[in-house]
């Protein structure tokens, strides 16, 4: 059965400078609260493996994504005065990618496009 969604999904992955580990998890907390006010994200959490963070984000569609980048700008300045981005991942549909591309560009995403026939949702 195909699934058809508009679903996004972000992975920035941050470099943590040394002693700031602790000011930037206060940010992440910072950021989990602020997400609660955006209707459009389906889930948004931290991991860590020692110096480095990723958050694992999902929004319903590109526009979420681009309005969630507007709400957190100012934190996200501040996190990047702790740590260094490494690397922005972009799983979407085509679609949705492309409304992304141009708005992403200065963080350099990697764009991997969703293969249809080859998800599933939880009602399918």
């Amino acid at each position: 059965m195909f699934v058809s969604d508009s679903v996004c999904t972000l992975v920035p992955y941050f470099e943590i400078q040394p002693g700031q580990l602790d000011a930037f998890k206060a940010l992440c907390a910072e950021f989990v609260a602020a997400t609660r006010q955006e209707s459009g994200c389906v889930h948004y959490a931290f991991a860590f493996d020692g110096q480095i963070a990723c958050c694992r984000e999902g929004y319903a569609d590109a526009e979420a994504v681009l309005a969630h980048g507007r709400h957190l700008a100012e934190p996200f300045g501040r996190a990047l005065q702790i740590s260094r981005l490494l690397r922005v991942e972009v799983h979407a549909p085509a679609a949705e990618v492309d409304k992304l591309r141009g708005p992403l560009a200065a963080l350099q995403p990697q764009f991997f496009v969703l293969g249809d026939g080859f998800r599933r949702s939880s009602d399918a």
